[in-house]
């Protein structure tokens, strides 16, 4: 009679199915090499015993945890939540799981969650707090697990990152506005140790240039800020020759200028247009709509997910170091026209025609 109460081991598997240890190894971590008969008896033994693989020991010899790491600054952004959502489901389809973390964008803690991480899973998706941080940088080049950045990349490092093109989408924002006749146009934003942040303002600057406009940057509105991008509004309103048109680099700094607008009895856009980086849930809803530069956040997480695989794939005897590494991946941005520029209301968002 079978003993219920004992596992069933590895062992138990490979006897039952008659195959090798190796076999069975083999099938738990995708089934490389193995034949599509011997796949499908080997996993049908395995659901039959009720065969659970001991990850922990696994790790001791060198074999893969199905498990990764997810690093980000936040989840009460719905841009990370969102990017989290797409890299849950691409593992899952892998057979993994995600170990999630938030940094928020604290670089002690960014070390402090990595150097416990890097211990248990088979790889990690990374969003720097710093793309210059100079003992972020030797702590990631030195792991023996791949990383993948997306979001912000890590400069002097060959490890592959997934990016928006968020120098084109700032571009492309602020020549819309100017399209409609704006040219005291306000640069909104924070955090510019960012590279996003950086790559937004390059991107607007280049606009108001070429326009021979002046550029209006304010650099000092901290992520979900309130007051500081209150202060930031009412300084540039009240000044002698007023803003006629903001243009916001994250969806938090967006939806605080479109309340704190509101506040002030500002018209938008008769008054004050207004474009924010970033789309989210309520954009398309409010009165007036917000047009926004829309990054394609899904396919971000996506990218990002399925690169990591790619890089868990056995090949041969090559280091984690050695692998040689492309460009950063840039992923296409969208101007999404909706009422708070100056266009007109319609039903269904109009997209900025590709270049």
């Amino acid at each position: 009679m079978k003993n219920r109460n004992r596992h069933a081991t590895l062992s138990d598997v490979a006897r039952r199915a008659g195959v090798g240890t190796t076999t069975v190894s083999r099938v738990i971590n995708g089934g490389a090499k193995v034949s599509p008969e011997t796949l499908a008896e080997v996993r049908r033994v395995i659901a039959e015993l009720g065969f659970v693989p001991n990850y922990a020991a696994r790790m001791l010899k060198g074999e893969q945890s199905k498990t990764i790491g997810l690093i980000v600054p936040s989840i009460a952004n719905s841009f990370f939540s969102s990017c989290a959502d797409a890299i849950e489901k691409v593992a899952h389809s892998y057979g993994s799981l995600v170990i999630l973390a938030v940094t928020h964008n604290d670089p002690a803690i960014e070390i402090g969650i990595i150097n416990t991480l890097f211990r248990r899973t088979d790889g990690l998706l990374l969003v720097p707090s710093s793309s210059k941080n100079r003992k972020l940088s030797n702590l990631v080049g030195g792991l023996s697990i791949p990383v993948v950045c997306f979001d912000q990349p890590m400069y002097d490092l060959q490890i592959p990152s997934v990016l928006t093109q968020s120098f084109e989408g700032a571009r492309d924002a602020t020549k819309h506005l100017l399209q409609h006749g704006f040219r005291r146009i306000l640069c909104l934003g924070g955090e510019l140790d960012l590279f996003t942040m950086n790559e937004r303002v390059r991107g607007y600057s280049a606009a108001m240039k070429e326009a021979k406009a002046r550029p209006l940057i304010d650099m000092r509105s901290a992520d979900c800020d309130y007051e500081m991008t209150a202060a930031a509004i009412v300084r540039h309103l009240g000044g002698a020759k007023p803003i006629e048109a903001i243009l916001c680099l994250e969806n938090s700094i967006t939806i605080s200028a479109y309340t704190i607008l509101q506040k002030l009895k500002v018209s938008v856009p008769s008054q004050v247009a207004l474009i924010g980086f970033d789309d989210f849930d309520l954009a398309s809803t409010l009165s007036p709509s917000i047009t926004v530069v829309q990054q394609p956040v899904e396919a971000l997480g996506h990218t990002a997910a399925k690169l990591l695989f790619q890089r868990l794939a056995p090949v041969a005897d090559t280091p984690i170091k050695q692998q040689k590494t492309a460009k950063p991946i840039q992923l296409e941005t969208r101007l999404i026209l909706r009422a708070s520029c100056g266009c007109h209301e319609v039903e269904d968002p109009l997209l900025l025609p590709k270049r």
